[in-house]
Protein backbone atom coordinates (compact mmCIF):
# COMPACT_ATOMS: atom_id res chain seq x y z
CA UNK A 1 0.00 0.00 0.00
CA UNK A 2 1.48 3.60 -0.94
CA UNK A 3 0.23 6.82 -2.14
CA UNK A 4 -0.18 5.56 -6.00
CA UNK A 5 -2.65 3.61 -4.70
CA UNK A 6 -5.28 5.35 -2.66
CA UNK A 7 -8.83 5.60 -4.13
CA UNK A 8 -11.72 6.54 -2.31
CA UNK A 9 -14.38 3.46 -0.87
CA UNK A 10 -16.46 2.01 -3.58
CA UNK A 11 -19.54 3.67 -3.62
CA UNK A 12 -18.67 6.73 -1.99
CA UNK A 13 -17.78 8.93 -4.68
CA UNK A 14 -20.90 10.10 -6.75
CA UNK A 15 -20.46 11.92 -10.07
CA UNK A 16 -22.20 15.21 -10.13
CA UNK A 17 -25.63 15.61 -12.47
CA UNK A 18 -24.44 17.79 -15.24
CA UNK A 19 -28.17 19.50 -16.53
CA UNK A 20 -28.71 20.71 -19.51
CA UNK A 21 -26.02 19.35 -21.78
CA UNK A 22 -28.59 17.88 -24.50
CA UNK A 23 -31.00 15.46 -25.08
CA UNK A 24 -28.25 12.69 -24.43
CA UNK A 25 -27.99 13.31 -20.95
CA UNK A 26 -31.44 12.75 -20.38
CA UNK A 27 -32.00 15.99 -18.49
CA UNK A 28 -31.82 18.10 -21.60
CA UNK A 29 -34.42 20.74 -22.57
CA UNK A 30 -35.82 22.77 -19.67
CA UNK A 31 -32.98 20.59 -17.08
CA UNK A 32 -35.37 20.45 -14.51
CA UNK A 33 -36.28 24.20 -14.40
CA UNK A 34 -39.84 24.10 -15.68
CA UNK A 35 -41.48 26.07 -18.57
CA UNK A 36 -40.24 29.93 -18.42
CA UNK A 37 -40.55 32.44 -15.34
CA UNK A 38 -37.83 33.95 -13.66
CA UNK A 39 -36.19 30.57 -11.87
CA UNK A 40 -35.88 29.06 -15.10
CA UNK A 41 -33.26 31.74 -16.53
CA UNK A 42 -29.47 32.10 -15.70
CA UNK A 43 -29.32 34.61 -13.00
CA UNK A 44 -32.17 34.37 -10.88
CA UNK A 45 -31.99 35.24 -7.49
CA UNK A 46 -35.20 35.43 -4.88
CA UNK A 47 -35.13 38.22 -2.77
CA UNK A 48 -34.40 37.73 0.89
CA UNK A 49 -38.05 37.15 2.83
CA UNK A 50 -39.34 36.49 -0.34
CA UNK A 51 -42.76 34.51 0.60
CA UNK A 52 -43.96 33.70 -3.35
CA UNK A 53 -45.75 36.89 -3.03
CA UNK A 54 -47.14 36.26 0.27
CA UNK A 55 -46.78 39.34 2.53
CA UNK A 56 -43.68 38.45 3.88
CA UNK A 57 -43.00 38.28 7.91
CA UNK A 58 -40.92 41.29 8.17
CA UNK A 59 -44.20 43.19 6.68
CA UNK A 60 -46.97 41.94 8.46
CA UNK A 61 -45.24 42.32 12.05
CA UNK A 62 -46.17 46.04 13.18
CA UNK A 63 -42.97 48.38 13.87
CA UNK A 64 -42.63 50.47 16.88
CA UNK A 65 -40.29 52.31 18.83
CA UNK A 66 -36.28 53.64 17.78
CA UNK A 67 -33.30 53.03 17.86
CA UNK A 68 -31.58 56.21 19.29
CA UNK A 69 -28.47 56.51 17.54
CA UNK A 70 -26.32 58.84 20.38
CA UNK A 71 -27.33 56.31 23.17
CA UNK A 72 -23.93 55.25 25.22
CA UNK A 73 -23.97 52.17 26.54
CA UNK A 74 -22.36 51.82 29.93
CA UNK A 75 -21.12 48.66 32.16
CA UNK A 76 -22.73 49.30 36.03
CA UNK A 77 -20.39 48.51 38.60
CA UNK A 78 -21.59 48.77 42.24
CA UNK A 79 -19.98 50.20 45.38
CA UNK A 80 -19.73 46.94 47.20
CA UNK A 81 -17.87 45.69 43.89
CA UNK A 82 -15.39 48.39 44.38
CA UNK A 83 -15.32 47.61 48.32
CA UNK A 84 -14.44 43.98 47.19
CA UNK A 85 -12.16 44.63 45.08
CA UNK A 86 -10.05 47.11 47.28
CA UNK A 87 -10.07 44.98 50.17
CA UNK A 88 -8.28 41.93 48.00
CA UNK A 89 -6.03 43.86 46.00
CA UNK A 90 -5.34 46.43 49.20
CA UNK A 91 -6.41 49.69 46.79
CA UNK A 92 -6.58 53.45 47.31
CA UNK A 93 -7.27 53.83 44.06
CA UNK A 94 -9.70 52.15 40.92
CA UNK A 95 -9.89 53.48 37.78
CA UNK A 96 -11.20 51.16 34.61
CA UNK A 97 -7.73 49.72 33.81
CA UNK A 98 -7.85 48.34 37.39
CA UNK A 99 -11.80 47.17 36.72
CA UNK A 100 -10.56 45.51 32.92
CA UNK A 101 -7.78 43.53 34.77
CA UNK A 102 -10.23 41.98 37.22
CA UNK A 103 -12.21 40.94 34.66
CA UNK A 104 -15.04 43.38 35.42
CA UNK A 105 -15.20 44.94 32.43
CA UNK A 106 -13.57 44.99 28.61
CA UNK A 107 -10.92 48.12 28.16
CA UNK A 108 -13.08 49.80 26.25
CA UNK A 109 -16.19 50.34 28.44
CA UNK A 110 -17.81 53.15 29.79
CA UNK A 111 -17.83 52.81 33.48
CA UNK A 112 -20.87 53.69 35.63
CA UNK A 113 -20.46 53.47 39.61
CA UNK A 114 -23.73 52.66 41.17
CA UNK A 115 -24.72 52.99 44.86
CA UNK A 116 -25.65 49.57 45.77
CA UNK A 117 -23.39 48.49 49.18
CA UNK A 118 -21.69 50.23 51.47
CA UNK A 119 -17.96 51.33 51.79
CA UNK A 120 -15.85 51.08 54.50
CA UNK A 121 -12.42 52.58 53.15
CA UNK A 122 -11.64 56.29 51.47
CA UNK A 123 -11.13 55.52 47.60
CA UNK A 124 -10.20 57.50 44.82
CA UNK A 125 -12.71 55.98 42.12
CA UNK A 126 -12.06 56.88 38.87
CA UNK A 127 -14.99 56.32 35.98
CA UNK A 128 -17.21 58.13 33.31
CA UNK A 129 -20.41 58.47 35.43
CA UNK A 130 -21.58 58.33 39.01
CA UNK A 131 -25.14 57.82 40.27
CA UNK A 132 -25.97 60.57 43.09
CA UNK A 133 -26.19 57.83 46.03
CA UNK A 134 -22.53 56.46 44.65
CA UNK A 135 -21.00 59.98 45.12
CA UNK A 136 -22.39 60.40 48.49
CA UNK A 137 -20.72 57.03 49.46
CA UNK A 138 -17.65 57.29 48.28
CA UNK A 139 -17.47 61.34 49.93
CA UNK A 140 -18.96 60.11 52.96
CA UNK A 141 -15.90 57.66 53.32
CA UNK A 142 -13.59 61.44 52.78
CA UNK A 143 -12.76 59.75 48.87
CA UNK A 144 -12.71 61.51 45.86
CA UNK A 145 -14.51 61.16 42.79
CA UNK A 146 -12.84 61.75 39.50
CA UNK A 147 -15.07 61.89 36.02
CA UNK A 148 -13.37 60.79 33.18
Amino acid sequence: MDLSNLKPAKGSVKKSRRLGRGQGSGRGGTSTRGHKGAQSRSGYSKKIGFEGGQMPLQRRVPKFGFKNINRREYKAINIITLQNLAEKNNLEKIDPEILAKAGLISKNDLVKILGKGTLERKLEVHAHSFSKSAVEAIEAQKGTVVKL
